[in-house]
């Protein structure tokens, strides 16, 4: 499907379903509220899926690379050609994703956007590059907007493509060397916040390299002006094709009626974009966690999203979404299998003393 057709797609949450669902936890066997967000997360799926009792089953994570220009510019503690490598890893099943993906019953969908070294022809490498990696954005554009829209549009047919499968709920996951680049650039465009309250540490870069990554993202930003209003043209000029894949994932995720479990950073830039392009697609998705990144907690306060955890996470990869699987799961069962109080026969509060 194309962009405009995905975001055509896009509805409201189902109202009457959540009503439901409020209804129902209202009578299961526990004091009202006090499941906490258990609670709240149920009713936010029961209206994604349009039914009293949501079901999550068939879990993916799509974990998708890309490598970025602005690596040159020295801003990541790691060579690009670590994005190719962990490529593999993740094809061999020995990435953290993996580990975690395995646990939750998770598949793992891992697809090159635009990694600049060549990799091997694999049966679960979905190869889609637009480019062998993004220009350097402290230049110039990081791509034009034509790559932009291939690389949204890209993530949107990775999702299509598992619906034949199963697929109950979408998780995002990313790798690129220097990424955490791009992603500040494009949430300090579309915050307004300064950069240096966005940008972190990233790979572990000390606090030399960190003053030339914010130095370098506020180049990138005075040559390139961004038009915050304009989502799309804020990746083509400062983002990254895994970004721009990733916005596409979540988008397709609400145009289909899935949950979109967002994971950390990256993906963190990916849903403003996601969000800029259709803000009614914010009501599907679920903040896995909050970073270590400084300016995650800010991207997910500009989106209206409270996170679900906190384990001072900062490896992107979809672990922390992968993770959030057991509590979205949970929340599903608890509207589906718990008893309610005249099903268990257990009596429930009396009236408050007058």
């Amino acid at each position: 499907m194309s962009l405009q057709h995905t975001l055509n797609a896009i509805g409201p949450l189902d109202q009457k379903a959540m009503a439901a669902a409020r209804a129902r936890q209202d009578t299961l066997t526990k004091p009202p509220g006090s499941l906490g967000r258990l609670e709240e997360l149920s009713v936010q799926l029961a209206g994604i899926q349009g039914k009293e009792k949501p079901q999550i089953r068939h879990k993916a994570v799509f974990t998708l690379a890309a490598d970025h220009g602005v690596a040159a510019e020295g801003v990541s503690a790691y060579p690009q050609a670590v994005t190719a490598q962990m490529v593999l890893n993740f094809l061999r099943g020995g990435a953290a994703i993996n580990v975690l993906a395995r646990q939750v019953g998770a598949r793992v969908i891992v697809a090159d956007l635009g990694v600049a070294s060549p990799l091997p022809q694999h049966p679960q490498l979905r190869s889609h590059p637009v480019a062998p990696g993004s220009a350097d954005l402290a230049h110039g554009p990081a791509m034009s907007r034509e790559q932009a829209l291939a690389a949204i549009e890209t993530g949107i047919r990775l999702v299509e493509g598992e619906l034949p499968q199963g697929l109950d709920a979408v998780a995002t996951g990313d790798m690129g060397i220097a990424n955490t680049t791009p992603s500040a650039a494009i949430a300090a465009a579309i915050t307004g916040l300064p950069v240096a309250r966005l940008a972190g540490r990233g790979t572990g870069i000390d606090e030399a390299r960190l003053a030339h990554k914010i130095a370098v993202i506020e180049q990138a930003l005075a040559i390139n002006r961004p038009n915050p209003a304009d989502a799309l043209g804020v990746l083509s000029k400062v983002g990254g094709f895994e970004i721009g894949g990733l916005a596409g994932v979540m988008l397709a995720g609400a145009a289909h009626r899935l949950p979109v479990v967002i994971d950390g950073f990256i993906s963190g830039a990916a849903a403003l974009i996601a969000a800029g392009l259709c803000p009614q697609a914010k009501d599907y998705f679920i903040a896995s966690h909050v970073s270590v990144e400084p300016g995650h907690r800010l991207m997910l306060e500009h989106l209206g999203l409270k996170p679900l955890m906190n384990l001072d996470l900062r490896l992107g990869e979809g672990t922390g979404a992968a993770l959030a699987f057991t509590f979205v799961e949970a929340a599903a069962r608890i509207l589906s299998e718990m008893a309610t109080f005249a099903e268990a026969g257990v009596s429930e509060a009396g009236p408050n003393p007058e």
